[in-house]
């Protein structure tokens, strides 16, 4: 951002790329988008709900009460008559926006100073019809706190040794936390979003990861 904040990170992890897009804010990690070259992205409003959530099947496009306006599926994705998709453009904030278009066409905007970049995040992932998919294996609230706290501890710590290598404020307030870091929690919210869990318990798993 020309304000000096890490904007978008790209990584990648195994055997697939992530995208992260991150808040224009100094102290902070907060989180507004992830996209994945598996096929699962999640845009994020600025208080940390859910916005768009996709998956190799299809999306959803939830407004700011956590209602449902949107829902469509890929095409091919599903041996039934798919929910054709309506092209979307969101801003995240005044200089990174998102278009989606098509599942292989999902393009991530960055304008600043008069200069754009531009990264295309779609993939094109077909559900296999001979194995259906299994669906993921769900954690009680217990373990996602503790992971949460975990993610927590670790962010502290590496800015404990960002101060101790880095005396001046000015320096290590604007050292950003390690890649590893933000993936896991990412995962995390990833794994609040899909668990059977209160809104209160998942809106404090949000603030103890984006502290």
């Amino acid at each position: 951002y020309p304000s000096g904040n890490l904007a978008i990170i790209i990584t990648r992890e195994t055997d697939q790329l992530i995208c992260i897009v991150q808040e224009d804010e100094l102290k902070t990690t907060k989180i507004r988008a992830l996209f994945q070259s598996d096929g699962r992205s999640t845009c994020y409003y600025r208080n940390g709900d859910e916005w768009i959530n996709m998956s190799i099947q299809g999306g959803q496009y939830l407004d700011r009460a956590g209602n449902r306006v949107r829902r469509w599926m890929w095409t091919n994705s599903s041996p039934e008559p798919h929910i054709p998709l309506s092209p979307i453009f969101i801003s995240l904030n005044r200089h990174v926006g998102v278009r989606i278009l098509a599942q292989d066409k999902i393009f991530v905007s960055f304008l600043a100073m008069g200069q754009q970049a531009k990264f295309n995040m779609g993939t094109k992932v077909q559900v296999s019809t001979a194995s259906p998919l299994s669906p993921p294996a769900q954690l009680g609230e217990d373990e996602l706190l503790l992971l949460a706290f975990r993610v927590r501890i670790l962010q502290l710590f590496d800015r404990m040794r960002g101060c101790l290598n880095f005396p001046s404020t000015e320096q290590w307030n604007k050292m950003q936390p390690p890649t590893y870091l933000m993936t896991q929690a990412v995962k995390i919210l990833e794994l609040c979003m899909a668990a059977d869990i209160s809104d209160e318990l998942r809106s404090s798993i949000k603030a103890i990861v984006n502290a």
